[in-house]
């Protein structure tokens, strides 16, 4: 009997561990490192949308992230391309961790503690008097700037160290057969990282910051802000050093020689620049597919997002308030998401990738229906509802809005990356790195800037976010539409590429390369 057959587990075994003896010591490591990312990743979060949300209101939001974060992403995607080529896989792992953790070093215990000297309040106040009540949004993302410098940080540590170099790194060290059990296992351990990372940044709500920091170093939502930081750095390090570990101890063999040694050590005609790469993506239908599905994901988020954050700064207008409930809401994802990951391996096994994978449109298409139905009928609702739960319109807003993004997220953490993550795996080494950097470097970035591009214009056209809710449901719609139909195409060239391979065969033969190393013309 195959070593790589789920017959060989137990039933409850093949939902909770279905990996074999011989692989624990290449996936434990695995297992802290995403662990460890995915806990620092919630805290930070939340952490961005209390500070920025609460001082700024929820219309920066869309003035972020198509004027500060997409710019950011692109430098920091074009910082990774070329570290890429000049540095080894590892090394470039450690320089990108160390840079965000820097960052997050310097607003925490520099530039935020100074913010009302740092920031030029009295500027933004004489815009606001000669500018449209629409610009309010990018008067406070330019004058608040070391917050909208923290927003990106934070944002671009989920995009880059997560998706690209965590999910680059599991795609070259993982076999195709492995990725069915493992992938699986991967999103238990970061939703409940989640779970985990809620109630601990709680938990240091209620911690008498001073045991840590002096009584002159600000207020106490500051001091907590501080504290935080601090655990997300301690946790940093220690994920560069079990990484560390792993690379000197268990990535050995001959295999894994692309891993450490710079491109520079390859034939030259392996070589990429920014712009080839994003020619590249363009020629290859099967990238364009995984891309389109990133697109539609970020683009529909945001769009659903920026509305409900809208309404729930309403609802709790102080940060400590607002982490609060954005930590619960946390947790409550992990554990959606948790339960969804324990029989990931077998729905995959079952049902195969492609309907797996539209798992996710359907579900943000009828929980984003949901929240808009509600918010365009507030109105007409807000009676009924509150004779029946006695709980007011603004709180009911925001519990349809917290239902929506608690199934969205727990679906994309689930479901989604763990798809998307496979389609990437029998691509050759060069086209993962370039496509996955372009895909989920930048593209993920397009689809959230291009969502806060139609909030922008929206906004000005109908004067606030509530009113202009039925165009946006329209958008959500037809993105969906259009992910739906990627997701199609994109199975229908997996089941060919990954054809040569027996998923029950322990052999490390690859699929036929001349499918993987030449890109396939969009039209085709």
């Amino acid at each position: 009997m195959s070593v790589d057959n789920d017959s060989t587990f137990g039933k409850l075994r093949s939902f909770f561990w279905p990996i074999h003896r011989h692989e624990i010591s290449k996936i434990l490591p695995m297992l802290a490192i995403i662990f460890l990312i995915c806990f620092n990743y919630s805290i930070l979060r939340n952490l961005k949308d209390a500070i920025v949300v609460t001082t700024s209101g929820a219309e920066v939001i869309p003035f972020i992230k198509v004027w500060a974060m997409f710019p950011g992403a692109i430098f920091l995607t074009v910082l990774f391309t070329r570290l890429s080529i000049k540095y080894s896989q590892e090394r470039v792992f450690y320089i990108m961790i160390t840079i965000f953790l820097i960052g997050y070093g310097l607003f925490a215990f520099i530039l935020y503690p100074f913010r009302d000297y740092i920031h030029p309040n009295a500027f933004a106040e004489t815009l606001s008097l000669y500018l449209p009540e629409g610009f309010r949004g990018l008067i406070a993302t330019v004058c608040n700037w070391s917050f909208t410098i923290f927003y990106v940080l934070c944002e671009l540590w989920g995009s880059l160290i997560m998706n690209v170099i965590f999910w680059g790194f599991a795609n070259e060290v993982t076999r195709i057969h492995e990725a069915r059990r493992f992938y699986s296992v991967f999103s238990i351990f970061s939703n409940i990282a989640a779970i985990v990372a809620g109630q601990a940044a709680n938990y240091m709500n209620f911690v008498n910051p001073t045991m840590f920091f002096s009584s002159n170093q600000g207020n106490s939502w500051q001091q907590t802000m501080m504290l935080l930081i601090t655990v997300v750095i301690i946790c940093g390090l220690l994920i560069m050093y079990i990484f560390r570990w792993m690379t000197k101890n268990i990535l050995t063999g001959p295999s894994f020689d692309e891993f450490h040694q710079s491109k520079r050590e390859f034939k030259k005609k392996r070589k990429m620049s920014v712009r080839e790469s994003f020619k590249y993506l363009s020629q290859s239908k099967y990238l364009v597919c995984i891309a389109l599905m990133v697109l539609a994901y970020n683009l529909t988020i945001n769009l659903v997002e920026v509305v409900w954050k809208d309404r729930l700064r309403e609802l709790y207008p102080e940060p400590a308030d607002f982490n609060k409930y954005l930590n619960n809401l946390t947790s409550s994802v992990g554990i959606v998401a948790t339960i969804t990951s324990i029989f990931m391996s077998r729905i995959i096994g079952k049902y195969g990738w492609t309907k797996t994978a539209l798992i996710t449109p359907v579900i943000m298409l009828i929980t984003s229906m949901g929240f808009f139905a509600f918010v365009i009928f507030e109105h007409n609702l807000s009676p009924l509802a509150l004779a029946i739960t006695g709980i007011t319109p603004l709180a009911i807003a925001a519990l349809f809005g917290g239902a929506q993004n608690c199934l969205s997220k727990a679906m994309k953490y689930s479901v989604f990356d763990a798809t998307k993550e496979m389609a990437f795996i029998p691509l050759d080494h060069e086209v993962k790195l370039r496509g996955k950097a372009a895909i989920d470097g930048i593209g993920s970035r397009c689809g959230k800037s291009g969502g806060s591009l139609i909030h922008q214009g929206l906004i000005l056209v109908f004067g606030s976010l509530t009113a202009s809710a039925p165009i946006v449901a329209i958008i959500i719609i037809a993105a969906i539409a259009g992910w739906i139909s990627s997701v199609r195409t994109l199975g229908v060239q997996f089941a060919e590429i990954t054809k040569p391979e027996d998923p029950t065969s322990d052999s490390d033969r690859e699929p036929d390369e001349s499918l993987l190393t030449k890109p396939q013309p969009a039209g085709a």
